[in-house]
């Protein structure tokens, strides 16, 4: 008799370049898990988010752009960390058929710019203010690391692009891109910061990992900043699923 397939699977929009079904199918291939499949489930809307849930034999899934926030009351509940960042990027299917949401990103994300990190470092500015970023800012506030959120519009406590001066520049010496700018095709695009401030006591990371240096990092390593692309939180952030789905 068969054995009947397990179904994990990433939703987002426009996901072609994702990472995640390629690294779950090689994961697949390299530990022998044959009764396992990992799809992209490329999706418009919440409707068709609702569909998804119905699949039979449905295990788990990752969740990207645009859905982290918007996926919320589609759930039965929501750990505690995912709770308080407002955003989701995994959810458990049990065995009841419950839906639960929690976020890796912040796990993937202070593990992968730890070792860059001093005494020193401690203010930060974070580029966007989508889900990812609420998981930054969350890790953030676990390494008791200030930060503020930049964005395109004046929004309650966030700062716009243009009040981003010489002073917040250098004070701030970690610098996080969380915006989408600058992610392939669009490769010659970088978050509009005055780069002419940034120096050797600044980390840059950008969580976008194709290309492997955005421009973003290219200026930033003109300058002499440490540089870090989001490839390893992303592996780290996809282990923490893993573990999530088959605990």
């Amino acid at each position: 008799m068969l054995q009947e397939k397990k179904i994990y699977g990433l939703v987002g929009k426009n996901i072609d370049y994702s990472f995640s079904k390629k690294y779950f199918s090689e994961k697949f291939i390299k530990q022998n898990f044959k009764n396992c499949i990992y799809n992209n489930f490329d999706i418009e809307n919440l409707k068709e988010l609702k569909k998804i849930f119905t699949i039979n034999n449905l295990m788990g899934l990752n969740i990207t752009i645009p859905f982290k926030e918007k996926i919320i009351p589609l759930l039965d509940s929501l750990n505690v960390d995912a709770f308080e960042i407002g955003a989701v990027n995994t959810v458990k299917i049990t065995s009841d058929n419950k839906l639960i949401g929690h976020n890796t990103d912040y796990i993937g994300f202070t593990r992968a710019i730890k070792p860059y990190l001093t005494q020193k470092h401690k203010s930060a500015i974070i580029l966007g203010t989508g889900g990812s970023s609420k998981a930054v800012k969350y890790s953030l506030n676990k390494l008791n690391i200030s930060s503020i959120n930049v964005s395109r519009k004046k929004t309650k406590g966030n700062l716009t692009y243009r009040e981003l001066d010489s002073y917040k520049m250098k004070k701030c010496d970690i610098i996080i891109n969380c915006s989408p700018v600058g992610t392939f095709p669009k490769i010659k695009e970088s978050p509009k910061i005055p780069y002419q401030y940034i120096n050797e006591s600044h980390v840059c990371f950008d969580l976008i990992y194709n290309p492997q240096e955005t421009k973003f990092l290219k200026e930033s390593k003109k300058r002499n900043a440490r540089t870090v692309n989001g490839l390893k939180m992303l592996e780290l952030q996809a282990e923490e699923s893993w573990k999530i789905w088959n605990s």
